[in-house]
């Protein structure tokens, strides 16, 4: 059984930053690709960011896309999501997920294990 924790989340300053981390348990993180993803009160599930399995491609939401970096340590089973100029409309539970397959997936149903999530809150 996969397990992923989350961690890294509070409460940030607009313009501030943070990291996440995510810890899998098992041996075969290095096998899958990862995501992050957030959801707001009353919105949809959000994919932010997506890494292969040997870190050497990703993938970003527009809304994410020069803020926010993903990256992975597969001798920790570890992956990370470092946010910058956090701005007041990402406060949200954030959440880790393992893809599938090898391949980077931009909808929740592509993932099929999940972080019980963090939350990030963003003041102006």
């Amino acid at each position: 059984q996969v397990q992923l924790v989350e961690s890294g989340g509070g409460s940030v300053q607009a313009g501030g930053s943070l990291r996440l981390s995510c810890a899998a348990s098992g041996r075969t993180f290095s096998s899958y690709a990862m995501g992050w993803f957030r959801q707001a009160p009353g919105k949809e599930r959000e994919f932010l960011a997506g890494i292969s399995r040997s870190g050497g491609s990703t993938n970003f939401a527009d809304s994410v896309k020069g803020r926010f970096t993903i990256s992975r340590d597969n001798a920790k089973s570890t992956v990370y999501l470092q946010m910058n100029s956090l701005k007041p409309e990402d406060t949200a539970v954030y959440y880790c997920a393992r893809g599938r397959g090898v391949y980077i997936e931009t909808v929740p149903q592509e993932y099929n294990y999940w972080g019980q999530g963090t939350q990030v809150t963003v003041s102006s």
